[in-house]
């Protein structure tokens, strides 16, 4: 596995060995030793979830202020545009973000710790998004970021409104949301 830093500091781009042929494919998705020695860390998943969505939806940004949740997301149908902004009120990088396109093809994963929030927007028709949690979904700490908050300034690879949830729309922009310390 091929463990690659990005612009903040803890989020890391993940490159699974991938073997493949003329049948298709095989890779490790998850193998806690391989995970270690690429990064050093040693995160312990409680929860998996998979979603699907269609072409447009925009899933955040979302975070939990209890018991933050450190995610390790990929996609195993289609193509999303990933997002990761740092909601640390200690850090240097407060609401500065990184994004990296996932897909079927390039097998790439993220690994996200906890303290920032997520989302996601499908480039594809269709998309099965997974990703593994170390800690529970807990929906009364559930909070959401605006997704085109300007002081954030993501590039969302979109042209036109992305399908959003209610909660999505009516999200506070970061100068007005709650934050970790």
């Amino acid at each position: 596995m091929k463990s690659t830093p990005t612009p903040l500091e803890g989020v890391l781009l993940l490159e699974p060995k991938v073997h493949g042929d003329e049948r298709g494919f095989f890779l490790e998705s998850w193998n806690e030793r391989t995970f270690r020695e690429a990064t050093g860390l040693s995160p312990v998943f409680v929860q998996d979830n998979h979603s699907r969505s269609s072409g447009g939806v925009l899933r955040g940004i979302h975070y939990q202020l209890v018991h933050p949740q450190g995610k390790l997301v990929r996609v195993a149908r289609g193509e999303v545009f990933d997002v990761a902004v740092d909601l640390r009120r200690s850090s240097p990088t407060l609401g500065r973000w990184t994004g990296v396109v996932l897909s079927e093809q390039n097998h790439r994963q993220l690994w996200i710790p906890p303290g920032f929030g997520h989302g996601f927007l499908v480039l594809s028709e269709v998309a099965d998004f997974l990703y593994k949690t170390t800690e529970f979904w807990m929906g009364e700490h559930d909070r959401s970021l605006r997704w085109n908050d300007p002081a954030i300034g993501i590039e969302w690879p979109i042209k036109g409104t992305p399908s959003l949830a209610a909660k999505d729309w009516a999200a506070p922009l970061l100068s007005e949301a709650e934050v970790y310390e």
